[in-house]
Protein backbone atom coordinates (compact mmCIF):
# COMPACT_ATOMS: atom_id res chain seq x y z
CA UNK A 1 0.00 0.00 0.00
CA UNK A 2 2.74 2.42 0.96
CA UNK A 3 4.63 1.73 -2.23
CA UNK A 4 1.58 2.40 -4.42
CA UNK A 5 0.91 5.81 -2.90
CA UNK A 6 4.59 6.80 -2.97
CA UNK A 7 5.28 5.81 -6.60
CA UNK A 8 3.51 8.77 -8.29
CA UNK A 9 5.23 11.17 -5.88
CA UNK A 10 8.63 9.69 -6.71
CA UNK A 11 7.85 9.91 -10.43
CA UNK A 12 6.94 13.58 -10.06
CA UNK A 13 10.16 14.33 -8.14
CA UNK A 14 12.22 12.61 -10.84
CA UNK A 15 10.39 14.46 -13.64
CA UNK A 16 11.02 17.81 -11.99
CA UNK A 17 14.64 16.76 -11.45
CA UNK A 18 15.03 16.12 -15.19
CA UNK A 19 13.53 19.55 -15.85
CA UNK A 20 16.18 21.05 -13.55
CA UNK A 21 18.92 19.04 -15.28
CA UNK A 22 18.12 20.49 -18.71
CA UNK A 23 17.52 23.99 -17.31
CA UNK A 24 20.90 23.96 -15.58
CA UNK A 25 22.58 22.66 -18.73
CA UNK A 26 21.20 25.77 -20.42
CA UNK A 27 21.98 28.55 -17.97
CA UNK A 28 25.14 27.12 -16.36
CA UNK A 29 26.51 26.37 -19.82
CA UNK A 30 25.88 29.99 -20.79
CA UNK A 31 27.33 31.35 -17.53
CA UNK A 32 30.55 29.41 -18.14
CA UNK A 33 31.35 31.59 -21.20
CA UNK A 34 29.94 34.99 -20.18
CA UNK A 35 33.37 36.16 -19.03
CA UNK A 36 34.96 35.61 -22.44
CA UNK A 37 31.87 36.43 -24.52
CA UNK A 38 30.91 39.87 -23.19
CA UNK A 39 34.30 41.54 -23.86
CA UNK A 40 33.92 40.62 -27.54
CA UNK A 41 30.74 42.71 -27.55
CA UNK A 42 32.58 45.69 -26.06
CA UNK A 43 31.70 45.24 -22.37
CA UNK A 44 34.28 46.49 -19.85
CA UNK A 45 35.37 44.53 -16.77
CA UNK A 46 33.34 46.95 -14.65
CA UNK A 47 30.22 46.30 -16.72
CA UNK A 48 30.73 42.53 -16.51
CA UNK A 49 31.20 42.67 -12.74
CA UNK A 50 28.14 44.86 -12.32
CA UNK A 51 25.82 42.75 -14.46
CA UNK A 52 26.98 39.55 -12.72
CA UNK A 53 26.34 40.95 -9.25
CA UNK A 54 23.15 42.76 -10.24
CA UNK A 55 21.81 39.65 -11.96
CA UNK A 56 22.29 37.57 -8.82
CA UNK A 57 20.77 40.30 -6.64
CA UNK A 58 17.71 40.50 -8.92
CA UNK A 59 17.51 36.72 -9.09
CA UNK A 60 17.31 36.38 -5.31
CA UNK A 61 15.56 39.54 -4.11
CA UNK A 62 12.67 39.17 -6.58
CA UNK A 63 11.85 35.77 -5.07
CA UNK A 64 10.39 37.53 -2.05
CA UNK A 65 7.68 39.04 -4.26
CA UNK A 66 7.18 36.08 -6.60
CA UNK A 67 6.81 33.82 -3.56
CA UNK A 68 4.08 36.04 -2.14
CA UNK A 69 2.33 36.19 -5.54
CA UNK A 70 2.43 32.39 -5.89
CA UNK A 71 1.16 32.07 -2.33
CA UNK A 72 -1.84 34.35 -2.94
CA UNK A 73 -2.77 33.11 -6.42
CA UNK A 74 -1.86 29.42 -5.90
CA UNK A 75 -0.86 29.56 -9.58
CA UNK A 76 2.14 27.28 -9.04
CA UNK A 77 2.27 25.75 -12.50
CA UNK A 78 1.65 29.08 -14.24
CA UNK A 79 4.56 30.81 -12.52
CA UNK A 80 6.82 27.80 -12.99
CA UNK A 81 6.07 27.70 -16.73
CA UNK A 82 6.51 31.46 -17.08
CA UNK A 83 9.86 31.43 -15.29
CA UNK A 84 11.26 28.58 -17.35
CA UNK A 85 9.83 30.19 -20.49
CA UNK A 86 11.90 33.32 -19.88
CA UNK A 87 15.01 31.10 -19.79
CA UNK A 88 14.08 29.43 -23.06
CA UNK A 89 13.93 32.84 -24.72
CA UNK A 90 16.83 34.64 -23.01
CA UNK A 91 19.73 32.20 -23.47
CA UNK A 92 19.28 31.14 -27.14
CA UNK A 93 18.52 34.77 -28.09
CA UNK A 94 22.08 35.64 -27.08
CA UNK A 95 23.05 34.01 -30.38
CA UNK A 96 21.32 36.90 -32.18
CA UNK A 97 23.07 39.76 -30.36
CA UNK A 98 24.98 41.89 -32.92
CA UNK A 99 28.47 43.36 -32.62
CA UNK A 100 28.81 46.00 -29.90
CA UNK A 101 25.47 44.85 -28.51
CA UNK A 102 26.77 44.23 -25.00
CA UNK A 103 23.90 46.16 -23.40
CA UNK A 104 21.33 43.93 -25.09
CA UNK A 105 23.31 40.87 -23.98
CA UNK A 106 23.35 42.17 -20.40
CA UNK A 107 19.57 42.69 -20.49
CA UNK A 108 19.10 39.08 -21.63
CA UNK A 109 21.46 37.81 -18.92
CA UNK A 110 19.61 39.69 -16.17
CA UNK A 111 16.30 38.52 -17.69
CA UNK A 112 17.45 34.92 -17.32
CA UNK A 113 18.10 35.52 -13.61
CA UNK A 114 14.68 37.19 -13.29
CA UNK A 115 13.11 34.12 -14.91
CA UNK A 116 14.64 31.94 -12.23
CA UNK A 117 13.26 34.31 -9.59
CA UNK A 118 9.76 33.98 -11.07
CA UNK A 119 9.77 30.19 -11.07
CA UNK A 120 11.80 29.19 -8.03
CA UNK A 121 9.37 29.65 -5.09
CA UNK A 122 6.49 28.10 -7.07
CA UNK A 123 8.64 25.22 -8.33
CA UNK A 124 9.99 24.46 -4.85
CA UNK A 125 6.43 24.49 -3.53
CA UNK A 126 5.30 21.98 -6.18
CA UNK A 127 8.24 19.77 -5.28
CA UNK A 128 7.52 20.08 -1.56
CA UNK A 129 4.03 18.60 -1.99
CA UNK A 130 5.45 15.35 -3.37
CA UNK A 131 8.41 15.50 -0.99
CA UNK A 132 6.13 14.95 2.00
CA UNK A 133 5.54 11.41 0.67
CA UNK A 134 9.05 10.69 -0.60
CA UNK A 135 10.92 12.33 2.30
CA UNK A 136 11.72 16.02 2.07
CA UNK A 137 15.45 15.47 2.48
CA UNK A 138 15.64 12.79 -0.21
CA UNK A 139 13.40 14.72 -2.62
CA UNK A 140 15.36 17.98 -2.50
CA UNK A 141 18.64 16.03 -2.51
CA UNK A 142 17.69 14.17 -5.69
CA UNK A 143 16.67 17.50 -7.22
CA UNK A 144 20.07 18.98 -6.34
CA UNK A 145 21.92 15.91 -7.67
CA UNK A 146 20.25 16.16 -11.09
CA UNK A 147 20.61 19.94 -10.98
CA UNK A 148 24.37 19.64 -10.51
CA UNK A 149 24.61 17.00 -13.21
CA UNK A 150 23.13 19.55 -15.60
CA UNK A 151 25.48 22.24 -14.26
CA UNK A 152 28.38 19.93 -15.14
CA UNK A 153 27.11 18.84 -18.56
CA UNK A 154 26.30 22.37 -19.79
CA UNK A 155 29.89 23.70 -19.71
CA UNK A 156 31.15 20.36 -21.08
CA UNK A 157 28.74 20.71 -24.02
CA UNK A 158 30.06 24.20 -24.80
CA UNK A 159 33.64 22.98 -24.43
CA UNK A 160 32.88 20.43 -27.16
CA UNK A 161 31.27 23.11 -29.36
CA UNK A 162 34.26 25.44 -29.00
CA UNK A 163 36.65 22.54 -29.61
CA UNK A 164 34.73 21.74 -32.79
CA UNK A 165 35.18 25.39 -33.82
CA UNK A 166 38.92 25.09 -33.24
CA UNK A 167 38.90 27.06 -30.00
CA UNK A 168 38.12 30.29 -31.82
CA UNK A 169 37.37 33.21 -29.50
CA UNK A 170 34.94 34.86 -31.92
CA UNK A 171 31.34 36.06 -31.81
CA UNK A 172 30.47 33.43 -34.40
CA UNK A 173 31.73 30.66 -32.09
CA UNK A 174 29.73 31.95 -29.13
CA UNK A 175 26.63 32.46 -31.28
CA UNK A 176 26.84 28.76 -32.13
CA UNK A 177 27.24 27.93 -28.42
CA UNK A 178 24.07 29.80 -27.45
CA UNK A 179 22.18 28.32 -30.40
CA UNK A 180 23.18 24.81 -29.29
CA UNK A 181 21.96 25.63 -25.77
CA UNK A 182 18.55 26.11 -27.34
CA UNK A 183 18.34 22.29 -27.48
CA UNK A 184 18.35 21.71 -23.69
CA UNK A 185 16.22 24.87 -23.32
CA UNK A 186 13.48 23.35 -25.49
CA UNK A 187 13.94 19.98 -23.72
CA UNK A 188 13.33 21.79 -20.42
CA UNK A 189 9.92 23.00 -21.57
CA UNK A 190 8.98 19.64 -23.11
CA UNK A 191 9.67 17.78 -19.86
CA UNK A 192 7.95 20.52 -17.86
CA UNK A 193 4.75 20.33 -19.94
CA UNK A 194 4.83 16.54 -19.64
CA UNK A 195 5.17 16.80 -15.85
CA UNK A 196 2.20 19.20 -15.76
CA UNK A 197 0.11 16.93 -17.97
CA UNK A 198 0.87 13.88 -15.80
CA UNK A 199 0.47 15.72 -12.47
CA UNK A 200 -1.79 18.78 -12.89
CA UNK A 201 -2.46 19.02 -9.12
CA UNK A 202 0.67 18.01 -7.16
CA UNK A 203 -0.77 19.70 -4.05
CA UNK A 204 -2.93 16.57 -3.62
CA UNK A 205 0.21 14.62 -2.71
CA UNK A 206 0.31 16.39 0.64
CA UNK A 207 -2.48 15.70 3.07
CA UNK A 208 -3.58 18.57 5.30
CA UNK A 209 -3.53 17.21 8.85
CA UNK A 210 -4.96 20.21 10.66
CA UNK A 211 -2.06 20.46 13.10
CA UNK A 212 0.43 22.17 10.79
CA UNK A 213 0.39 25.23 13.03
CA UNK A 214 2.83 23.52 15.39
CA UNK A 215 5.54 24.90 13.11
CA UNK A 216 5.79 28.25 14.86
CA UNK A 217 6.30 31.51 13.08
CA UNK A 218 9.07 32.32 15.58
CA UNK A 219 10.95 29.16 14.56
CA UNK A 220 10.85 30.16 10.90
CA UNK A 221 12.08 33.68 11.67
CA UNK A 222 14.89 32.16 13.73
CA UNK A 223 15.65 29.91 10.77
CA UNK A 224 15.89 32.91 8.42
CA UNK A 225 18.44 34.48 10.79
CA UNK A 226 20.42 31.21 10.88
CA UNK A 227 20.57 30.72 7.12
CA UNK A 228 21.45 34.40 6.64
CA UNK A 229 24.46 33.96 8.94
CA UNK A 230 25.47 30.81 7.07
CA UNK A 231 25.12 32.54 3.68
CA UNK A 232 27.03 35.63 4.81
CA UNK A 233 29.98 33.50 5.92
CA UNK A 234 29.96 31.09 2.97
CA UNK A 235 32.78 32.04 0.58
CA UNK A 236 31.83 32.65 -3.05
CA UNK A 237 33.86 30.36 -5.32
CA UNK A 238 35.43 33.09 -7.52
CA UNK A 239 37.32 34.26 -4.40
CA UNK A 240 38.63 30.71 -3.98
CA UNK A 241 39.84 30.46 -7.59
CA UNK A 242 41.34 33.95 -7.41
CA UNK A 243 43.33 32.95 -4.32
CA UNK A 244 44.48 29.65 -5.86
CA UNK A 245 45.69 31.45 -9.00
CA UNK A 246 47.30 34.31 -7.06
CA UNK A 247 49.30 31.89 -4.91
CA UNK A 248 50.40 29.95 -8.04
CA UNK A 249 49.16 26.74 -6.43
CA UNK A 250 46.95 25.84 -9.39
CA UNK A 251 47.47 26.84 -13.01
CA UNK A 252 44.78 28.98 -14.61
CA UNK A 253 43.88 26.13 -16.98
CA UNK A 254 43.28 23.74 -14.06
CA UNK A 255 40.92 26.05 -12.16
CA UNK A 256 37.82 24.73 -13.98
CA UNK A 257 38.77 21.26 -12.73
CA UNK A 258 38.81 22.62 -9.18
CA UNK A 259 35.27 23.91 -9.68
CA UNK A 260 34.20 20.64 -11.31
CA UNK A 261 35.47 18.76 -8.24
CA UNK A 262 33.46 21.07 -5.97
CA UNK A 263 30.33 20.39 -8.04
CA UNK A 264 30.84 16.61 -7.86
CA UNK A 265 31.23 16.79 -4.07
CA UNK A 266 28.17 19.07 -3.96
CA UNK A 267 26.01 16.56 -5.84
CA UNK A 268 26.90 13.52 -3.73
CA UNK A 269 26.89 15.47 -0.45
CA UNK A 270 23.32 16.54 -1.25
CA UNK A 271 22.26 12.88 -1.53
CA UNK A 272 23.99 11.91 1.73
CA UNK A 273 22.74 14.84 3.79
CA UNK A 274 19.27 14.67 2.25
CA UNK A 275 18.87 11.10 3.50
CA UNK A 276 20.40 12.12 6.83
CA UNK A 277 17.95 14.99 7.22
CA UNK A 278 14.98 12.62 6.95
CA UNK A 279 16.42 10.66 9.88
CA UNK A 280 17.78 13.31 12.26
CA UNK A 281 16.19 16.55 11.00
CA UNK A 282 18.03 19.72 12.07
CA UNK A 283 20.95 17.76 13.49
CA UNK A 284 21.94 17.17 9.84
CA UNK A 285 22.21 20.95 9.39
CA UNK A 286 24.44 21.15 12.45
CA UNK A 287 26.72 18.39 11.12
CA UNK A 288 27.03 19.92 7.64
CA UNK A 289 27.49 23.38 9.18
CA UNK A 290 30.42 22.23 11.31
CA UNK A 291 32.06 20.57 8.30
CA UNK A 292 31.69 23.49 5.88
CA UNK A 293 32.51 26.23 8.41
CA UNK A 294 36.22 25.41 8.33
CA UNK A 295 36.62 25.36 4.54
CA UNK A 296 38.09 28.90 4.66
CA UNK A 297 40.77 27.78 7.13
CA UNK A 298 42.13 25.17 4.74
CA UNK A 299 41.80 27.35 1.62
CA UNK A 300 43.23 30.64 2.91
CA UNK A 301 45.36 29.71 5.94
CA UNK A 302 46.90 26.49 4.62
CA UNK A 303 47.86 27.75 1.18
CA UNK A 304 49.03 24.48 -0.33
CA UNK A 305 47.71 22.04 -2.90
CA UNK A 306 46.22 19.73 -0.27
CA UNK A 307 45.01 22.62 1.87
CA UNK A 308 42.97 24.05 -0.99
CA UNK A 309 41.86 20.59 -2.15
CA UNK A 310 40.53 19.74 1.33
CA UNK A 311 39.00 23.20 1.70
CA UNK A 312 37.20 22.93 -1.64
CA UNK A 313 35.89 19.50 -0.63
CA UNK A 314 34.46 20.98 2.58
CA UNK A 315 33.07 23.87 0.50
CA UNK A 316 31.33 21.39 -1.81
CA UNK A 317 29.76 19.65 1.18
CA UNK A 318 28.43 22.98 2.42
CA UNK A 319 27.06 23.84 -1.03
CA UNK A 320 25.36 20.44 -1.32
CA UNK A 321 23.74 20.90 2.09
CA UNK A 322 22.71 24.45 1.17
CA UNK A 323 20.91 23.39 -2.00
CA UNK A 324 19.13 20.39 -0.49
CA UNK A 325 18.47 20.26 3.25
CA UNK A 326 18.21 24.02 3.76
CA UNK A 327 15.23 23.94 1.38
CA UNK A 328 13.91 20.74 2.94
CA UNK A 329 13.86 22.43 6.34
CA UNK A 330 11.48 25.11 5.03
CA UNK A 331 8.85 22.40 4.43
CA UNK A 332 9.00 21.29 8.07
CA UNK A 333 8.72 24.83 9.41
CA UNK A 334 5.82 26.12 7.33
CA UNK A 335 2.24 25.23 6.51
CA UNK A 336 1.12 24.00 3.11
CA UNK A 337 -0.94 27.15 2.51
CA UNK A 338 1.92 29.59 3.13
CA UNK A 339 4.81 27.62 1.67
CA UNK A 340 5.40 29.64 -1.51
CA UNK A 341 5.72 32.88 0.46
CA UNK A 342 8.00 31.09 2.92
CA UNK A 343 10.24 29.86 0.10
CA UNK A 344 10.31 33.41 -1.25
CA UNK A 345 11.42 34.82 2.11
CA UNK A 346 13.97 32.02 2.51
CA UNK A 347 15.55 32.46 -0.94
CA UNK A 348 15.62 36.26 -0.71
CA UNK A 349 17.24 36.29 2.74
CA UNK A 350 19.78 33.70 1.65
CA UNK A 351 20.63 35.40 -1.65
CA UNK A 352 20.94 38.94 -0.32
CA UNK A 353 23.05 37.72 2.63
CA UNK A 354 25.34 35.78 0.29
CA UNK A 355 25.65 38.80 -1.99
CA UNK A 356 26.58 41.08 0.94
CA UNK A 357 28.90 38.46 2.41
CA UNK A 358 30.69 37.93 -0.91
CA UNK A 359 31.26 41.66 -1.26
CA UNK A 360 32.54 41.96 2.32
CA UNK A 361 34.77 38.86 2.05
CA UNK A 362 36.29 40.22 -1.16
CA UNK A 363 37.05 43.49 0.63
CA UNK A 364 38.60 41.60 3.57
CA UNK A 365 40.75 39.52 1.22
CA UNK A 366 42.34 42.69 -0.16
CA UNK A 367 43.10 44.16 3.26
CA UNK A 368 43.19 41.32 5.80
CA UNK A 369 43.00 37.69 4.59
CA UNK A 370 43.15 36.39 8.17
CA UNK A 371 40.11 38.54 8.94
CA UNK A 372 38.31 36.83 6.06
CA UNK A 373 38.95 33.42 7.64
CA UNK A 374 37.79 34.56 11.08
CA UNK A 375 34.67 36.24 9.71
CA UNK A 376 33.71 33.27 7.52
CA UNK A 377 34.14 30.66 10.26
CA UNK A 378 32.46 32.78 12.94
CA UNK A 379 29.37 33.65 10.88
CA UNK A 380 28.76 30.02 9.93
CA UNK A 381 29.32 28.71 13.47
CA UNK A 382 26.90 31.31 14.88
CA UNK A 383 24.14 29.62 12.87
CA UNK A 384 24.62 26.28 14.67
CA UNK A 385 23.07 27.14 18.07
CA UNK A 386 20.07 28.57 16.20
CA UNK A 387 19.65 25.27 14.32
CA UNK A 388 19.88 23.46 17.66
CA UNK A 389 17.23 25.69 19.23
CA UNK A 390 14.84 25.16 16.31
CA UNK A 391 15.41 21.40 16.54
CA UNK A 392 14.58 21.55 20.24
CA UNK A 393 11.39 23.52 19.61
CA UNK A 394 10.23 21.08 16.92
CA UNK A 395 10.99 18.11 19.19
CA UNK A 396 9.01 19.54 22.11
CA UNK A 397 5.99 20.39 19.92
CA UNK A 398 5.67 16.88 18.42
CA UNK A 399 3.97 15.20 21.42
CA UNK A 400 1.28 17.90 21.61
CA UNK A 401 0.64 17.57 17.87
CA UNK A 402 -0.08 13.88 18.29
Amino acid sequence: MGKKTATPAVTFVVLMGIVSLFADMTHEGARSVYGSYLPLLGASATAIGFVSGFGELVGYSLRLFTGIIANKTKCYWGMTLLGYGVNVVAIPFLALVPENGWMLACILIVSERAGKAIRQPAKNTLLSFAATQVGVGKAFALQEFLDQLGAFLGPVLLFCVLWFKGGENTLESYALCFAVLGIPAVATMCWLFWAKQCFPTPELFEKTTGNEAVSKKSSFILYLVAISLFAFGFIDFPIVTMHAAKQNIFSVSSLPLLYAWAMIVDAFAALVFGALYDKIQFKALIVSGIISAFSAVFIFSISSFWGIAIGVTLWGIGMGAQESILKAAVVGLTSKENRSASFGFFESCFGVSWFMGSWFMGWLYDFNPHGLVICSVTAQLLALPLYARIHGEKTTTKPSAA
